[in-house]
């Protein structure tokens, strides 16, 4: 039983170390030739998240998923893509998370609602509570509104 554990654990070990020995892409730390152009490609990287540390932008992990997303984010502005449509494709690709930046759409819209909505019903609670203090205050007093 012992044995079908390690085995099942050097099975599952296997991909995982090979994901981290492999080269990182080119461009992961290399920047480009053109001040221009690498100007752009940090601006993006610095609103993309990493999705393995999840704190940090692409631009500052140094996770080998953010250099693989680093290298696609300089290879695709040298091969003429403007900054917005590349972070469509990773957004398209990982998902709204990716962004520190997120858009309204169909899956993000409660992000935005929810905080308003709690906004709004807390200060119908205050306002309930309010009104029910003032109005024991004026009986208390015998005041007639």
């Amino acid at each position: 039983m012992r044995g079908l554990l390690l085995a099942f654990l050097a099975l599952i070990a296997v991909p995982l170390a090979a994901q981290d020995t492999m080269p990182p892409a080119p461009y992961a730390y290399t920047q480009l030739d053109d001040p221009a152009l690498e100007a752009q490609a940090v601006e993006l990287m610095e609103t993309l998240r990493c999705l393995k540390c999840q704190s940090q932008s692409i631009h500052d992990s140094d996770a080998p998923m953010a250099g693989d997303m680093r290298h696609q984010v300089r290879t695709r502005l040298l091969a003429g893509e403007s900054p917005e449509q590349i972070r469509s494709w990773l957004i398209q690709r990982y998902g709204d998370y990716v962004s520190y930046q997120p858009e309204v759409s169909s899956t993000t819209w409660p992000l935005f609602a929810i905080p308003l909505l709690l906004l709004l019903v807390v200060a119908a609670i205050l306002l309930r509570r309010l009104g029910k203090r003032r109005a024991e205050d004026d009986a208390e007093t015998g005041v007639d509104a």
